[in-house]
């Protein structure tokens, strides 16, 4: 049986696309980031796939490839669109899918819907939250978002150096699954992304 893994975090920077790689290596799953917001020549996209170490995963076209590095919303009405919902439909796939956001999960998509909105109830959501002043609130509002909304799949990752009294207190308020921590790293390499795929795979698939 298959399943999508949405990856969100708790804003921008935060390690969503290393997460996304790693996640996509562990399972061997085919990868889509339904908007893209600028960086065109080397998005998220080409970050993951040259990443990736295995043959099996497949690297989807985005729904929605924006010029401009800034909020989705913004960036599309400087390209003269309008993101619609209908229009970004989900690739048809046999294998696992590791969908990547954009931002945040309020992140504007249009002047109704938000990045929240392109998560359903089956997928297994990973949050990636990363150490700074004000990342333990911005963890729990995301989480309550998730949780408002009816979402109950939810695990996290954190990014970065640890903190473990941060970490504590996110895992004690949230009683979400720890699926696992990226630390900071020189650079990250398909052989690092292989590393740490193989950490956390079993616990991926627990989710």
């Amino acid at each position: 049986m298959t399943s999508t893994y949405f990856i969100t975090g708790i804003g921008t920077d935060v390690g969503k696309t290393v997460v996304s790689a790693i996640v996509t290596e562990a399972l061997q799953a085919d990868y889509f980031k339904p908007v893209q917001a600028g960086d065109l020549d080397y998005s998220d996209t080409h970050k993951v796939k040259a990443l990736v170490a295995n043959s099996k995963s497949r690297f989807f076209k985005n729904a929605y490839a924006l010029k401009t590095p800034m909020s989705p919303h913004a960036a599309a009405e400087i390209d003269n669109v309008e993101i619609r919902l209908e229009n970004i439909k989900r690739p048809e796939t046999d294998n696992n899918l590791v969908i990547e956001g954009a931002g945040g999960l309020l992140v504007p998509l249009n002047a109704k819907d938000c990045i929240v909105d392109l998560i359903e109830k089956t997928d297994k959501i990973i949050l990636v939250s990363r150490h700074y002043l004000g990342s333990i609130n911005h963890t729990l509002l995301s989480v309550e978002v998730l949780k408002s909304r009816g979402f109950s799949n939810i695990g996290l990752i954190f990014s970065g150096d640890e903190y473990p009294s941060t970490e504590q207190i996110i895992l004690e308020k949230t009683q979400l699954p720890f699926i696992g921590r990226i630390s900071e790293e020189a650079s990250f390499s398909k052989d690092v992304v292989l590393k740490y795929a193989e950490k956390l795979k079993l616990n991926l698939e627990k989710l």
